[in-house]
């Protein structure tokens, strides 16, 4: 199973141009990295991201987080993925762009 996170695009090339990153700005305010998991990625893209362009999708493998990821309640009391350190490009297994069409960002289709 992987886990997702969705990243501006300067937040992707921060990553990409630093090897490692505290994440988005709510993922500095809260502590932690916010991922999801594949059911729950098109809902965090519907409710953070509403009809913003120029996102990626990065796909990390949970296993190699180790303790620093746990699994936490949050929306409607599912679990959440929440990393505890600084997302690192060695974290990544992929990326892939997430394009807007109307106003849902469309998934690949690794993720069905």
């Amino acid at each position: 199973m992987l886990i997702y996170k969705i990243f501006r695009a300067e937040e992707w090339a921060k990553l990409q141009a630093d090897g490692a990153t505290d994440g988005a700005p709510i993922d500095v305010s809260d502590g932690y990295v916010h991922f999801s998991t594949a059911e729950q990625a098109a809902e965090t893209a519907a409710k953070h991201f509403s009809g913003v362009e120029g996102l990626t999708l990065l796909a990390c493998d949970p296993d190699s987080m180790g303790s620093d990821l746990t699994w936490e309640p949050s929306r409607g009391g599912a679990l959440f993925p929440h990393l505890y350190r600084q997302i690192r490009m060695t974290d990544v297994i992929w990326s892939r762009p997430l394009p807007l069409e109307g106003q849902a960002h469309v998934f690949p289709e690794e993720m069905k």
